[in-house]
């Protein structure tokens, strides 16, 4: 089947969105999100593109970038060769990292820039993270008026501070990318994953996928009794939700 030609941007900014095949973990500590960012700096630097925003999740990360001297297509090539290549290299494991190409919409609207930037620094608050998008470490939100890594004098000129805090309580949906989720406060993903690697006394989630169905089922069901959720199981583990269902319950019985 021929890929669908991705939509181009007028004013050369994007929401990109990249995400683990299989809902595979992109990053398991801070080390993993730290090498990312180093990353995406000397991507920056040698594409000169814009950043406006960047929220890394555990299973997938989302950015608010403007081209440069290259095109998008060789911008996130190059982050996510980078990152696999060293990635694979620290967990011992082989092949695709990334689900498909990068996922993309044109930004053409200082409306929509704003809509879109604050959809993503809300994204840890829906996905029960943290309360306030300042919280989050891990965004760009948190260190707004102060990140080195994002072009803040451009991003400030669409819509200001005090409109960013204004507004950013209000819920933002954008249904070209995920479907809506709910606020519920979780277990925080660090103390699950911590969680789901003792108990199935595993270094990594590669490690853990490559685990007997058994002991898969063992150790979520004893990761669910512990707290975690279906949706963190999924989100860490990279598994569906279908197939945990069904190895808790062949577990269970």
């Amino acid at each position: 089947m021929p890929r669908i030609e991705r939509k181009q941007s007028k004013t050369g900014i994007y929401h990109v969105m990249i995400r683990g095949i299989n809902k595979q973990l992109l990053f398991e500590d801070e080390e993993d999100y730290t090498k990312m960012l180093s990353i995406l700096a000397e991507v920056k630097a040698v594409s000169d593109c814009k950043i406006y925003a960047y929220c890394l999740m555990g299973n997938h990360a989302h950015f608010l970038i403007k081209e440069g001297r290259e095109p998008l297509s060789h911008i996130f090539k190059r982050l996510g060769s980078r990152y696999v290549y060293w990635f694979n290299q620290k967990y011992e494991r082989s092949g695709h990292l990334y689900q498909d190409r990068f996922r993309s919409e044109p930004i053409e609207s200082d409306e929509y820039f704003a809509m879109v930037l604050l959809y993503i620094y809300q994204n840890p608050v829906k996905a029960g993270l943290c309360k306030h998008p300042k919280d989050y470490k891990w965004s760009s939100r948190n260190q707004l008026g102060r990140c080195e890594m994002v072009d803040e004098t451009e991003l400030l000129d669409i819509i200001d501070i005090d409109a960013i805090i204004r507004e950013e309580s209000e819920e933002v949906y954008v249904e070209y990318l995920e479907p809506k989720i709910g606020r519920r406060l979780a277990m925080p993903d660090a103390a699950a994953l911590s969680k789901i690697k003792a108990i199935s006394g595993v270094k990594s989630m590669s490690e853990f996928q490559s685990l007997e169905r058994a002991a898969q089922g063992e150790a979520l069901v004893e990761a669910g009794k512990q707290g975690v959720s279906q949706r963190q199981l999924a989100r860490l583990t990279g598994l569906g939700r279908t197939v945990i269902i069904r190895l808790c319950k062949n577990t269970n019985q």
